[in-house]
């Protein structure tokens, strides 16, 4: 049986690095044609008044006025003054906020050369990362500090070879399956180790993948999605040449899925080499039994998971269909909504489908090893 893993895996492997080699894009992003002069410069808010918008509003609308001492950019070391619309969608800036301003390379010195657009979120972002990265280590240890270096690395494929390569004008989907296919293999026996159970857990995610690959390919150009919503458009626009808007979209729902996946193929091969280990008699039959028992359990609180994110990340425009009189069947069948419903039933048909395929190679797989080597050392 792990001859036959190794069979069945190593030609994806060898895929996986042929096919970064082949779609790598090194050098520098192109850059977007219509980009704007702007700057993103820091600064903090010593003074906040509520005032005329500028010497030149002679309609008695009134703004906020902050005055900003600049902590980098052009006018560093100097005090800004600069009007803020006091609009429902705008944020509340008060004395002692950071914030991030827009400089348009004008006079460095007066406010109609900046526009405050945000806040600085750099300490509490750090802070947070800390927080997540102590209590992996803590609670999983040595282990935690390999998931750690995965999910760095996880990063670094993203960074390094997806976004160039999409950018480069390679196909988004071929892309986007190389680039899972690199995250799967590296984060999975990073962090498990070379085994037979890692190779099962690699085998489950890899045939769950192809079938959400296939089923996203399938339904989204059965719905006419087409991949441009807004952010995509704008895409479109700051590239200054056309991209595959569906094959983005297609390439998202890859690599969304990749993570929940490897959740469920990880667990339910753990699950079935301990319930070996417990009982070195049962049979394959028992332990895909045992195994497809608790599989049912994590993969109906992973999908319900699933579509609570998704519905959470759309709670705005739900919203919005509830006011706008416009109905809520309209609101579910626009690009926007219905590319994500797409995306979510696609990611649980997967998830739904790994789990019988993971737990019955996992079965096959563990039957046929000493039951002594089931149980292994805990780390620490």
């Amino acid at each position: 049986m792990r001859k036959l893993l190794v069979l069945l895996l190593l030609p994806f492997a060898l895929a996986s690095v042929v096919g970064v080699v082949v779609l790598f894009h090194a050098g520098d992003a192109p850059t977007a044609v219509n980009a704007s002069a702007q700057q993103p410069v820091d600064g903090e808010v010593t003074a906040a008044q509520v005032g005329p918008c500028g010497a030149a509003d002679t309609g008695g609308n009134q703004c906020l006025v902050l005055t900003v001492a600049m902590s980098d950019g052009v006018a560093a070391g100097s005090d800004v003054r600069t009007a803020v619309p006091l609009e429902p969608s705008t944020p509340r800036f008060a004395v002692g906020d950071e914030v991030v301003m827009s400089y348009s390379g004008g006079d460095p010195l007066a406010g109609e050369s900046y526009q405050v657009v945000d806040f600085q979120r750099g300490l509490p972002l750090w802070v947070l990362a800390g927080l997540f990265a102590a209590a992996v280590v803590v609670l999983g240890r040595f282990q935690g500090v390999k998931a750690l270096l995965a999910l760095g690395l996880s990063f670094a494929v993203l960074l390094l070879f997806v976004l160039p390569a999409i950018l480069g004008g390679e196909n988004p989907l071929w892309v986007a399956v190389v680039g899972a296919g690199v995250i799967m293999f590296v984060v999975l026996y990073l962090t498990h180790g070379f085994s037979a159970r890692t190779s099962t857990a690699v085998l489950g995610t890899m045939v769950s993948l192809a079938l959400i690959g296939v089923l996203s390919a399938v339904f989204s150009a059965a719905a006419q999605l087409t991949g441009l919503d807004e952010d995509t458009s704008a895409l479109v626009g700051s590239l200054g040449h056309a991209i595959d808007a569906r094959g983005l979209l297609l390439a998202g729902i890859v690599i969304g899925a990749l993570g929940v996946l490897d959740d469920v193929t990880v667990t339910q091969t753990s699950a079935v080499w301990e319930l070996r280990a417990a009982n070195p008699a049962l049979t394959w039959r028992q332990l895909y039994a045992a195994g497809l028992r608790i599989g049912r359990d994590h993969v109906s609180s992973a999908v319900n998971t699933l579509v609570m994110a998704y519905a959470g990340a759309a709670l705005p425009v739900l919203l919005y269909s509830s006011i706008s009189g416009v109905g809520l069947g309209t609101i579910l069948g626009s690009q926007s909504i219905a590319q994500e419903i797409v995306r979510t039933l696609v990611g649980s048909i997967g998830l739904v489908a790994a789990v019988p395929v993971t737990t019955a190679v996992a079965a096959l797989v563990a039957v046929r090893e000493p039951a002594a080597t089931h149980a292994e050392p805990e780390q620490g």
